[in-house]
């Protein structure tokens, strides 16, 4: 299933050039290793309406099936990415983000600090990941087997009914 993705930084230092952006690349990387696709790419500033603005142009857009943020997700006074992404969602897909935490608390106690959310604006998914490389890239990992799926669904795709599991006999 071909999937379309678009991923955003944000970061003041790598917003500003003082900084490489590593995680957007990492997560760039991951998404074509699974043989989806990356059609746009962008950092911003931790400021919540250029981060609304960006995310509210690609969702509203209907090319992308989902959009992957790094950054801005701990408890820096600067972290503002979760409030800007729930502010733009129509429906929250919170299953998601407890996944990241639950998977990420295997690794490192650290986990239960992120306040990432993921959601549903249109049919475009939403989803939130730590601003570190390595982070970001486990929690893709973690949530990459359902996102096949949650598109299909999104996309009111009728063979999204064949992927469900049927309940075992009693």
């Amino acid at each position: 299933m071909s999937i379309k993705f678009a991923i955003l930084t944000v970061s003041d230092r790598s917003s500003s050039g003082m900084r490489e952006d590593r995680s957007g690349p990492v997560l760039q990387q991951a998404v074509i290793n699974y043989g989806w696709e990356v059609t746009q790419t962008g950092i911003v500033p931790d400021e919540i309406s250029e981060i609304k603005e960006r995310l509210r142009y690609w969702s509203d857009s209907g090319k992308i099936n989902v959009i992957l943020t790094t950054g801005g997700t701990g408890f820096s006074p600067r972290d503002v990415t979760p409030e800007a992404t729930k502010e733009i969602l129509d429906r929250n897909a919170s299953g998601l983000a407890e996944a990241m935490r639950a998977g990420s608390l295997t690794i490192t106690p650290h986990a239960m600090l992120s306040r990432a959310v993921a959601g549903i604006r249109k049919k475009t998914l939403i989803i939130n990941f730590p601003g570190s490389p390595k982070a970001a890239l486990e929690n893709f990992r973690i949530i990459a087997p359902v996102l096949p799926h949650a598109v299909q669904l999104l996309e009111n795709d009728s063979r999204a009914e064949e992927n469900h599991q049927r309940p075992l006999a009693a």
